[in-house]
């Protein structure tokens, strides 16, 4: 079974599980409040969007890698990794101003149409800080012995703690210049933190041995920045067919990935003039998106961030290989980071 088809089947059953989840939820809160209702009615829409379920998806195959089993104090959790990777997003769609979440509005978008933007976006502020507590409300339920419950909570705590820091400073640097430096201390707790997370708590909960433990800390961290860089990659260089959505969004908000960085070292002014003024103006037209494109090519930058994403990859594939998770775990993240790999040369 390829990397993908396992995901669409965990997924499915993940999904299943959140469908009950949100079944109850709903009924409880519409007894305190219908508008609450009304809150989880549309969060339940908005996480249940198409999607490949990648995070809860890896909690699920990592517990698998140890156990070779699936019980439903594991499925109990997933739905926590999957609330807490949402209510990260719910936060992302607000700052970043998006208006759509896999090709449906972001959910400030769907409660401003209620009565103004400050009520949607105060919404989704409050919402998403409910879903994080409701996260771990349901791992802390889901039957595991309380002391790897322990762990996996202070891991959680911890890496939404990074996920935000990261935030923080990706949101500074559509204000300021980075370096690469900056950009990796960035980058080192954004994707990285989310991959760490899922992965040891399934391996937590899988009972692996401490050794795998701290392989799957330094798997996940590179896998983060392969993952990372590649969805900046594609953010500039993917259609709208291929990505779902307009390319050069990260570049209208002035954001700083690496091959960006890279490229701002090395152009020319008229190439720094464009990229400045469409930063300023908030928009792009196609012809300005690819004489971007065409700068971040002759300045070598994409050429850079590719070769990084791929070398991250290969240390992660190692790493993998030396853990004592059974081979169908094993193929599948190394599958899934090959594909990282591969689809780098999907953009020239």
């Amino acid at each position: 079974m390829g990397w993908e088809r396992t995901l669409d089947y965990y997924g499915s059953l993940i999904e299943k599980r959140l469908k009950s989840y949100f079944s109850d939820l709903i009924q409880r809160a519409e007894s305190y409040h219908s508008f609450v209702g009304v809150v989880y009615e549309n969060f339940c829409e908005y996480s249940l969007r198409k999607g490949k379920r990648l995070a809860s998806c890896s909690t699920l195959l990592s517990y698998k890698g140890y156990t070779s089993d699936i019980k439903e104090d594991i499925l109990n959790v997933c739905v926590g990794i999957e609330l807490y990777r949402h209510c990260i997003l719910v936060h992302d769609d607000l700052v970043d101003k998006d208006n759509f979440r896999r090709g449906e509005k972001s959910f400030h978008k769907i409660f401003s149409k209620f009565y103004d933007r400050r009520f949607g976006e105060g919404v989704a502020v409050f919402g998403g800080d409910l879903i994080f507590g409701l996260a771990l409300k349901s791992i802390l339920t889901s039957g595991f012995p309380i002391g790897k419950i322990e762990k996996v909570v202070n891991l959680l705590v911890e890496g939404y703690c990074e996920v935000n820091e990261s935030q923080i400073l990706d949101l500074l640097f559509e204000y300021k210049d980075p370096d690469i430096n900056d950009w990796s201390a960035m980058v080192h707790k954004r994707a990285t933190s989310l991959f760490k997370a899922s992965i040891l708590t399934g391996a937590i909960l899988g009972g692996a041995p401490e050794h795998d433990i701290n392989l799957l800390m330094e798997v996940a961290t590179n896998i983060g920045y392969s993952f990372d860089i590649q969805d900046d990659i594609i953010d500039t260089f993917a259609t709208k067919d291929q990505y779902g959505r307009k390319p050069g969004r990260d570049i209208i908000l002035g954001k700083k990935p690496l091959h960006i960085i890279v490229m701002r070292q090395n152009a020319n002014k008229d190439e720094l003039n464009l990229l400045n003024y469409v930063e300023q103006k908030g928009y792009i037209t196609k012809a300005q998106l690819e004489s971007i494109k065409d700068s971040i090519r002759r300045t070598g930058a994409l050429k850079v961030a590719k070769e990084k994403s791929k070398k991250h990859g290969e240390i992660a594939k190692k790493l993998i290989a030396q853990t004592h998770m059974n081979n169908e775990i094993k193929d599948f993240f190394s599958s899934f980071v090959q594909y990282i790999e591969d689809s780098l040369e999907w953009y020239q």
